[in-house]
């Protein structure tokens, strides 16, 4: 596990090995354990190393056999055993043991085709000397992160973090408001856009290929939900079962202390418990909660880490938490609002006192149906089929006169919230229950000139293109592929992957490796999620393994008080922040708007947690990235 960056200057000038030392000095907390470059002539490759495997001669960069091809590797190849053994049967004279001289060395051999043989996560660069082009590539789900800035003059600059990238003085930080926008959808800034106009995220499944000035970029992988396999419910359980068991037991493999996250739901209780199966010794676990007992799992994790006998350590997160933030506003570059990414930063910083590697659930929701959301898409196809008159007067009706409280979560507000979006097209209906501000809402509180501005983003086209193109699929996996290339990569990957790595960690997700994807995404929508139960299969498999009260209750997710912290602790900072006159400045909402929300929230009388947390975290981007400069 590694941070790469670099740099090829299409202008001929001769690679600066300063510039490249402080680039990739900014990502000394990725890969602590030693650096590497590469310079000749035009060209600049760097990277920091966290050493994994191979700890005396994985040392990059690495060369191909005759030396003309050159790497920078963040990752790991899961499968790296078995293809060192092709390449050394095909004549491949390998000098280390690493996974890293393996890709160059396929690179050699197929080029681009190299990366259908790789099992695993992946960032890279290779700099081919004879053909004088640069290579870089994505995993397929896009667990690892990089970004790239393609200039006026042809000049590439790439790096696995903002921070890397923005160190070259050729980056302009010249804020993208388009990329605004859409993070005022999502939380997150969807790729490839990021908030800076000169740099762009690499997208998952892709590659990107410089040569001459010019870039080529092609996608090489995308799951296949059209083709359905025949299986049996009891089939199923076992083939997913041994599916995770293969993944899970390919990510143990590591010369470096081991353990897992284990929140205590669903999917990193079937995780660890398959690593205890599979390991001589008690896995290491360790999970996160709250004092706010509405928000902590902590019981549940504690359960089965007895339950599989693991080596258990817990840590709670309080509202002092605040002092993190400057810290993690620099670590994600661009504003980034996904509460949860404190609890994965502190979980992270407590389990790097005992191991280098952690496994996780991450990404058994979107393959195996664990969102309410699904089962409310495909409820809505049934019921957009009952006449709009009888559903206003007999159904929708009567339940949205049965009070409500604005200020909590209850199922009756769950049912209005379907209710306002049951009727409208499938795009919009997914739209309305993934964004925080709305259409209408951002049309109320943006600024007259901020409106103009951004005018010709849509930020629904960030799902509609996904939904639009898996027409002909059923609407549970129209969903489940618009998740998986948008939600997972753009959110919740991006918040492990930095609070990990923030932290020298790295994190592996076996429900992530693209063989488990791709099963999945064979099994027919009838057995994912049949009768409306979400995860039935994956429960299916887990309740072999802990205990079923773990198992068979309501999903919590990775919930974080933000809502009761904004009322008392942070109070007080919210309104600073907010109500402050930089953040009137950047003249993006309307001043009367953001006091509205702070002063209501603040009051109890409606729950504004997610749009002030997304402000906040905005303002702080501005403060920490573009006003300091």
């Amino acid at each position: 596990m590694c941070g790469i960056t670099g740099f090829v200057n299409n202008t001929g000038q001769p690679a600066d090995r300063g510039l490249l030392e402080a680039m990739n000095l900014a990502l000394i907390h990725r890969g602590p354990d030693e650096d590497g470059f590469y310079l000749k002539d035009h060209v600049g490759l760097a990277m920091r190393r966290l050493a994994i495997i191979d700890l005396a001669g994985g040392q990059q960069p690495i060369h191909n056999e005759d030396r003309t091809k050159w790497i920078v590797f963040n990752g790991e190849i899961y499968n790296y055993q078995e293809l060192r053994k092709g390449l050394i049967e095909r004549g491949r004279k390998l000098y280390t043991n690493s996974d890293t001289e393996a890709v160059v060395a396929l690179y050699d051999e197929f080029g681009p085709g190299c990366l259908e043989h790789l099992r695993g996560m992946f960032a890279f660069a290779i700099w081919d000397e004879r053909d004088r082009s640069l290579f870089i590539a994505r995993d397929r789900i896009g667990k690892k992160p990089l970004l790239y800035s393609h200039q006026p003059n042809g000049d590439l600059i790439f790096g696995s973090e903002f921070t890397a990238v923005l160190k070259h003085p050729s980056v302009s930080r010249d804020v993208d408001r388009d990329a605004i926008d859409s993070y005022l959808s999502y939380l997150c800034v969807p790729a490839p856009q990021t908030a800076f106009k000169a740099i762009r995220k690499l997208e998952p499944g892709h590659w990107l290929k410089w040569k001459d000035g010019k870039i080529e970029t092609n996608r090489y992988w995308l799951p296949d939900f059209s083709k359905k396999i025949k299986i049996s419910e009891e089939e199923a359980i076992q083939e997913t079962t041994r599916v995770l068991r293969e993944a899970t037991k390919l990510r143990m493999i590591a010369e470096v202390p081991l353990g897992a996250f284990l929140s205590g739901g669903v999917d990193s209780s079937t995780i660890v418990a398959l690593m205890a199966e599979e390991s001589s010794t008690p896995v290491k676990t360790f999970s996160i909660g709250f004092e706010e007992q509405d928000f902590s799992e902590l019981k549940y994790a504690k359960r089965v880490a007895e339950h599989i006998g693991a080596e258990h350590h817990e840590f709670i997160v309080r509202p002092d938490a605040i002092e993190l933030l400057p810290t993690l506003v620099e670590h994600y570059g661009e504003p980034y609002a996904d509460s949860s990414a404190l609890p994965t930063y502190y979980v992270s910083r407590e389990t790097r006192k005992h191991v280098t590697v952690a496994l996780n659930g991450d990404g058994g929701d979107e393959s195996f149906v664990g969102y309410e959301r699904y089962m409310a898409m495909q409820f809505a196809e049934a019921y957009k089929r009952i006449p709009r008159v009888l559903r206003k007067a007999f159904i929708e009706g009567p339940f949205n006169l049965l009070p409500v409280s604005e200020t909590k979560k209850t199922r009756v507000r769950d049912v209005q919230r379907f209710f306002t979006s049951a009727s409208e097209p499938r795009i919009e209906r997914y739209f309305r229950w993934m964004s925080t501000f709305k259409p209408a809402v951002k049309r109320d509180i943006y600024t007259a000139d901020f409106i103009n501005e951004v005018s010709d983003n849509d930020a629904i086209d960030v799902v509609g293109d996904w939904l639009r193109r898996a027409n002909g699929t059923g609407v549970v996996d129209a969903t489940l592929l618009t998740d998986q290339m948008t939600y997972l990569p753009n959110d919740l990957l991006v918040k492990v992957d930095i609070a990990s790595m923030a932290n020298s960690l790295e994190a592996r997700a076996p429900f992530l490796d693209h063989k488990v994807i791709e099963f999945a995404a064979s099994l027919p929508e009838n057995l994912k999620m049949p009768q409306y139960r979400t995860k039935y299969l994956l429960k299916k498999v887990a309740a072999r393994l802990v205990p079923r009260e773990v198992i068979y209750r309501r999903k919590m997710g990775f919930g974080v008080p933000v809502g009761h912290w904004f009322r008392k602790e942070m109070k007080d900072f919210v309104r600073d922040v907010l109500l402050s006159e930089s953040f009137r400045k950047r003249d993006i909402i309307r001043p009367e708007a953001v006091q509205k929300i702070v002063d209501q929230h603040i009051n109890g009388i409606v729950d504004h947690a997610f749009p002030i947390w997304t402000l906040l975290m905005l303002e702080l981007w501005y403060r920490q990235f573009i006003d300091k400069k």
